[in-house]
């Protein structure tokens, strides 16, 4: 891989394809939903739907522990195994799954580069629409790493002391103000805008047009350089539902090598909505 900190974390589609059948390697597909799944996918892949499967929709909160450990046990995941992650939107919720596996403890969690799409535009890549057998086992969560988590409280400090890299991932238009979801997305902020002091850095700004990661050189000249990110300061991401955030987290992290990354996963749902915080939008 192009000189990143941490190029273990990221795997060609090549490799995956190598791979397909290693009963160490466990592929999981993570889509907002499970149609993209359904339709077809890598053999031996498991599918998680995000909406469902990879958040408690009831507190609006990430999966508990006992949650996470029958989720990954039910799909035949031990903590030893490495687990290879791709999905839909640019491995958007792929990222998320990654970094919801980092906050678990699970020691060998990766991307496969290029996502979903890259996989299906190749015509030496096959696809299944057959279910996946799986044999459970028992996931025990033994170490979290609850720091990759901002909470508002520390969005707020970042906001008011400039301790922080503050980077909204959004599309322009949402940092702005002047819509508050991207087209086709449910609006579940009540005001648009951005938190202040956040500086506008959009996730698409790291992929390539194939949707893999663009190399540690133009990723250091964008971030560093060009948006005005301090390598020497923590820094907190967040978007809109904290899926965009893990990806711009995740290249952050581990392809920059940044020592204190966190992904704000309330992001603008929960800030947005909230009473007597200031918001800009311009």
């Amino acid at each position: 891989m192009p000189n990143y900190a941490h190029p273990e974390v990221l795997v060609a589609t090549d490799w995956v394809k190598e791979n397909l059948g290693q009963p160490a390697i466990k592929l999981v597909e993570v889509d907002v939903d499970t149609r993209a799944y359904d339709a077809g996918h890598i053999p031996g892949a498991v599918g998680f739907n995000w909406q469902t499967q990879l958040q408690d929709p009831l507190r609006r909160d990430i999966l508990s522990r006992e949650a996470f450990e029958k989720l990954a046990g039910d799909a035949g995941i031990a903590p030893t195994d490495t687990v290879v992650l791709y999905g839909d939107n640019n491995n958007w919720f792929a990222a998320y799954g990654f970094w919801l596996f980092k906050v678990y403890g699970h020691a060998d969690v990766r991307l496969m580069n290029g996502s979903r799409v890259k996989w299906l535009n190749e015509p030496d890549k096959p696809l299944t629409t057959a279910k996946t057998s799986v044999t459970p086992v028992a996931y025990k969560v033994t170490r979290l790493n609850l720091d990759l988590r901002a909470y508002v409280t520390q969005v707020l400090e970042a906001s008011q002391t400039a301790k922080f890299n503050l980077v909204d991932v959004r599309s322009p238009d949402e940092f702005t103000g002047k819509v508050i979801a991207p087209p086709g997305m449910s609006e579940t902020a009540q005001r648009g805008g951005h938190v202040p002091g956040a500086a506008s850095i959009p996730w698409s700004l790291a992929v390539n047009s194939d949707g893999t990661f663009k190399t540690a050189e133009e990723l250091r000249a964008t971030y560093f350089d060009q948006k005005g990110v301090d390598p020497k300061k923590d820094t907190i991401a967040y978007c809109r539902i904290g899926e965009r955030s893990s990806h711009s987290w995740f290249v952050l992290k581990y392809l920059l090598g940044l020592q204190n990354v966190k992904n704000y996963d309330g992001s603008w749902t929960e800030y947005g909505n909230l009473v007597g915080v200031p918001i800009e939008k311009a």
